[in-house]
This record gives structure tokens, sequence and C-alpha cells, in this order.
């Protein structure tokens, strides 16, 4: 486990859980996390339904992940397939898969299911370490082979949904989510704090019926929003 000495301003570390079945790379990223500035790798697993299992206690004890990492060719239950169950059980928590696949229909699949990031496994290490600190702050860290078709790919999942009635406040946060900014950017340009825009993305997302900001920024372009 991390030490959470890291932690800056008050504001404690990073939870992060891990699921990979793949031994070497476990332990590696393991490695990375336990090591990386304010991040506390609290645990690493090597399938799903054992993340599972250890979600549901946590999760009632209050100490689920604030991220998971997690590989989408898991044995059994893939990570797609687990993604509505991590939110399901702990609904704040901050999904990025790790994978190989560069597949359109998985990346869509991801994204829409409720994943905030998808990032391939030939990132560099400060690179995952980078976008474990942007899921956890609000963003959707991406690699860049998949972050230019996003967007792009979720404005056609799914049809032009009924209009939705934003609070001033939510949908300056849903155009400024749109222009890229991280809540840390959010909160400093607006002037308020980091935990008032996690509490407007929150009501945001639910008015959305989204689970993540690239669901909420393509709806928003797709319905014209913003």
């Amino acid at each position: 486990m991390s030490d959470p000495q890291g932690a800056e301003d008050g504001v404690p570390p990073v939870r992060v859980w891990l699921v990979e079945d793949h031994t070497l790379l476990r332990k590696s990223l393991h490695r990375l996390c336990t090591k990386a500035d304010r991040i506390d790798c609290q645990h690493s697993f090597s399938n799903a339904e054992t993340m599972l299992a250890s979600l549901r206690v946590e999760s009632t004890a209050g100490q689920p992940p604030h991220v998971l990492l997690m590989d989408v060719g898991l044995p059994g239950r893939s990570g797609l397939d687990a993604i509505h169950d991590v939110l399901a059980l702990a609904p704040d928590c901050r999904v990025v898969l790790l994978t190989v696949f560069e597949d359109e229909q998985k990346i869509g699949t991801a994204i829409s299911a409720g994943a905030c990031g998808y990032l391939l496994k030939t990132a560099r290490p400060p690179e995952i370490v980078a976008a474990i600190h942007e899921a956890a702050e609000g963003g959707s860290p991406m690699s860049p082979k998949v972050a230019s078709r996003v967007v792009k790919l979720l404005a056609t999942l799914t049809k032009k949904s009924q209009p939705v009635k934003l609070s001033p406040r939510e949908s300056e946060i849903l155009a400024l989510m749109v222009d890229g900014l991280t809540a840390k950017e959010m909160a400093s340009k607006l002037d308020v704090s980091i935990h008032t825009i996690d509490s407007h993305t929150r009501h945001t997302f639910k008015k959305l019926g989204v689970h993540s900001r690239s669901a909420a920024v393509a709806r928003a372009l797709r319905d014209g929003m913003v």
C-alpha cells in the first residue's frame, strides 16, 4: 500500500484498485502505483469476480476505490461486463480500462457502460499515473489513438434524447467539460471548491442519464446543449 503522506493540502490520496490477469503486468502496475505520488494502491485482483466480491464488502464499509484500473480481456467475466456491477456498488468510482484492444465497438461499449477512460497497454508509466489522477479529478483519460474517435462514436450510439433542464451552473459546467477542462481547472475558473464541482457534475450526469464525462460531452454535442 502506498504512503498517504503524499497527500497535498489535506487532500487524501487516490484509492486505486487494479484488476489484471497477467501476473507480471499486475505486479508491475502495483509497483508503479505504490511509488506514485498521492496514490494509495489498496488492492489488486486477477479477475472481476474476486474484485466484485471485495467491492461489496468495501462499499458497505464506505471505502470503495476512487479509481478502478481494469483490464478488458479478463478470464471469466470480462472487464466490459463488470462495469455495470462496479457502478451499481460504487456509483462514484471512476473506471479506467487498460487494454490491448483498439476496436471501436469495444471502446463504445466500455464508455456507454460507464467507463470514464480507456488506455492502451502501450501507455507509458507516467501516462498511466497521470490518467489515474485525471480520472479521480473527474476527467476522462484516453490514449491518443482512442480519444479522437470517442465523441463521434458515442454520438452515433443512441438517438437524440428528450430535452433536459439543467441549472445555469450545470450548463456552465457541461460547457467547460466540452472545452476539456478538468474538475480542478473548473473549480479555479469558477472560483469554487472542487467538491462543489463534483456535486454539480454528479447532478448533471444524473439528469443526462450518463456515467462519464465522455458520454456527457457526446450527448451535449449531439443534442446541441452547448
